[in-house]
């Protein structure tokens, strides 16, 4: 029964630190707990085995517990977790690459300030120089900056 406890104790400890490293890194909580219930088990092995005896499984268990987190980085358990992809998209993603200032085109929704404009044969949302423009209006692009089309 004591071998039991003991077994029991040390793979629980083992188990909550592999989950601490492989799963849930950062949050400390669940790695210190299996490393409380590890030590819990090191110290229940002093008190009921000889030093010599004790001595051996706490080297056993450094051991594999050392061995059960290096196994675990290297088999690529975690990989599985792991983001693989990346936005590729930003702020300047050539949206507006054809525009230029100056260029003609027609509000297809009230501008209020903001609404929907057509340059050549795209849709583009527009804002107005801060009048209602409404819609059927010819329109001429005044500025282009941070991708915000600013009409009069």
């Amino acid at each position: 029964m004591t071998l039991l406890i003991l077994s029991t104790l040390l793979l629980i400890g083992l188990v909550l630190m592999l989950v601490e490293v492989l799963f849930v890194p950062g949050t400390t909580f669940v790695g210190i707990f299996g490393l409380v219930i590890s030590i819990a088990g090191l110290v229940f092995a002093f008190a009921n085995f000889e030093t010599s005896t004790a001595w051996t499984i706490t080297a056993i268990a450094v051991i594999a517990n050392l061995a059960a987190i290096v196994y675990g980085f290297r088999s690529g358990v975690w990989n599985r977790f792991s983001l693989k992809t990346s936005l590729k998209g930003g702020a300047f993603d050539g949206r507006l690459e054809g525009l230029y200032l100056g260029m003609p085109g027609k509000a297809i929704s009230d501008l209020k300030p903001i609404g929907k404009a057509m340059f050549g044969e795209n849709i583009y949302e527009v804002k107005s120089k801060g009048s209602f423009i409404s819609v059927g209006s010819e329109i001429e692009i005044i500025k282009i900056e941070n991708n915000t089309i600013l009409v009069k």
